[in-house]
């Protein structure tokens, strides 16, 4: 039996008369059980007719008993014929419960005026055959699934037709029905579906909460028109934006319904809806699995190689990147849609990084494959560094969300050390540069690059050389040893760039300079965690 009670029963024959399926009269009364919306449609709907019938069959009973008890009178005094025949009460009671009936069995087989057939024939065992099959199909790992739906927002304006269709009655009897209490479409879709699709996946739960996501989708553009005239009457809840098709979303629409009076909504849009002779239409099923994130160091060799693809003009000038290295085996193995890169830091191309290199983190999107051993992550690392002899890969693993912001952390704090093979224009001997070793703490004002004034702002930025050293190599060459703080520009240190940078070495030497190699030695980050070899 439907748990519904006597309160109901003005609301079920109410909506059943306006067309409502059997499914969208339950949420309307509010009702929570979850397993009266996985019976059977037609079932649930021969209830609520035999329900109705209580109602009409209590009439009978009433007028029975305001019958003349005076059966000696109504033998011996009779009355006129009337010209017109008179319906006796229990016949007239009769054809009203004839009437309940034609009416519920009328609307078993048309599209329901508020879900559009959501809730009807797309509920059910073959729309949860087709999410199965398109889930088996493009072969994810995972052990729950969360599903989701999409409504179209001109549902929101059809219930709300119905509700003030409803509420006028329900209040006038003294009810009280709050809109809120109402199932919304997707609860009600959830709670038919979730078992079913279980069943066709082989007992793989459908939870509220899971990293795999199944969406289904319906539209019914025949009804699109049904939100256009909110946009007149609370104009402010319609701006369009970047990423939205439309302006009429489903937030939108529930604001405007929000905002507008009874009164406003009756004189624009019919109460209850119109009948429409088609459902709505079930879209692609989209399948999704939230990201999982990669961290790891990597070791540069080659001073031709970017850190990112490396495109100017819509051209490409080198053929492949650190990123593209690093990620195509990952991708591969995680069966991941695309990715996102970042580093602490980048350097140049014809930079090298060494010692225990950069880190870098990367998250993929969508990856069909999300499970990996310590022992298959170790193996993914070997082939990286095996698909080339530019880059080499270590720490290699799987960390959270969370902890990407790790890597980002203290990012003007942090030190880096460098070595670089300077150049001066003057001779010099070893005793002309050994002072450099004993500054410490250098302070430089740095005015962006030109170099890279075409992607960064235009500022000056303090940056600190904590200590240098040299080591002497011929009369016009050295090598110079930095730590400083992350975010120094060394080449333009080192050159000058047009007096941008002061102070720098030419003038610290007194002489031109410039940088002819420059290496990365060591990225101060605690982060990832090492990985003992």
């Amino acid at each position: 039996m439907l748990p519904l009670k006597e309160k109901d029963k003005p609301i079920v024959q109410k909506l059943l008369t306006a067309g409502c399926c059997a499914r969208c009269v339950l949420r309307f009364c509010c009702v929570s059980v979850q397993a009266a919306y996985r019976q059977a449609q037609h079932e649930t709907l021969k209830e609520l007719q035999t329900f109705i019938m209580e109602k009409e069959n209590n009439k009978v009973q009433d007028s029975a008993e305001i019958k003349p008890h005076n059966t000696e009178l109504s033998q011996t005094v009779e009355d006129p014929p009337c010209k017109k025949a008179k319906l006796d009460p229990t016949e007239a009671v009769q054809s009203e419960t004839d009437a309940a009936a034609m009416v519920t069995l009328k609307k078993e087989s048309s599209v329901c005026v508020v879900c559009l057939g959501i809730l009807q024939d797309l509920c059910g065992p073959d729309q949860a055959a087709k999410i199965a099959e398109t889930v088996k199909a493009q072969n994810y790992e995972f052990d729950t699934l969360v599903l989701s739906v999409s409504l179209p927002a001109q549902l929101c304006v059809r219930e709300h037709s119905c509700w003030v269709h409803v509420k006028k009655e329900v209040r006038q009897k003294g009810l009280v029905l709050d809109k809120d209490d109402v199932i919304q479409v997707k609860e009600a879709f959830k709670w038919v579906m979730q078992g079913l699709v279980t069943r066709q996946l082989e007992g793989v739960a459908v939870v509220s909460k899971s990293p795999f996501e199944v969406g289904v989708e319906f539209t019914h553009p025949n009804t699109e028109s049904d939100c256009h005239f909110l946009a007149k009457c609370c104009p402010d809840c319609f701006k369009p934006t970047k990423n939205k098709q439309s302006v009429f979303t489903r937030m939108a629409v529930v604001k405007a319904l929000e905002k507008i009076s009874d009164g406003k909504f009756l004189e624009h849009y019919p109460c209850p809806p119109s009948e429409q002779s088609g459902s709505c239409t079930p879209q692609d099923i989209q399948c999704l699995h939230v990201s999982v994130f990669i961290a790891g160091r990597y070791n540069k060799f080659c001073r031709s190689l970017p850190q990112t693809p490396w495109v100017i003009d819509g051209e490409r000038r080198m053929e492949s990147s650190v990123e593209e290295l690093i990620a195509a085996p990952i991708l591969s193995a995680f069966r991941a849609d695309g990715f996102n890169f970042s580093s602490s830091g980048r350097e140049d191309v014809d930079v090298r990084t060494l010692g225990n290199g950069r880190p870098f983190a990367m998250e993929l999107l969508n990856p069909h494959r999300s499970r990996f051993s310590k022992v298959e992550m170790k193996q993914l690392q070997e082939t990286i560094n095996k698909s080339s002899e530019k880059i080499r890969v270590r720490d290699l693993q799987i960390v959270t969300r969370e902890a990407m912001s790790r890597m980002k952390e203290g990012e003007e704090e942090k030190t880096k050390s460098y070595t670089a093979l300077v150049w001066t224009q003057k001779s010099i001997e070893n005793e002309d540069i050994s002072f450099i070793n004993d500054i410490k703490d250098l302070t430089l004002d740095q005015k962006t690059p030109l170099r890279v004034l075409h992607r960064r702002a235009l500022a000056i930025r303090q940056r600190v050389i904590h200590s240098m050293n040299v080591r002497f190599v011929d009369s016009h060459h050295f090598y110079l040893g930095l730590k400083t703080q992350a975010g120094t520009y060394i080449k333009e240190f080192v050159h000058g760039d047009f007096g941008r940078t002061k102070p720098n070495l030419c003038q610290l030497l007194k002489t031109d300079t410039d940088i002819l190699e420059l290496d990365v030695e060591s990225v101060d980050v605690d982060w990832p965690p090492p990985i003992p070899e």
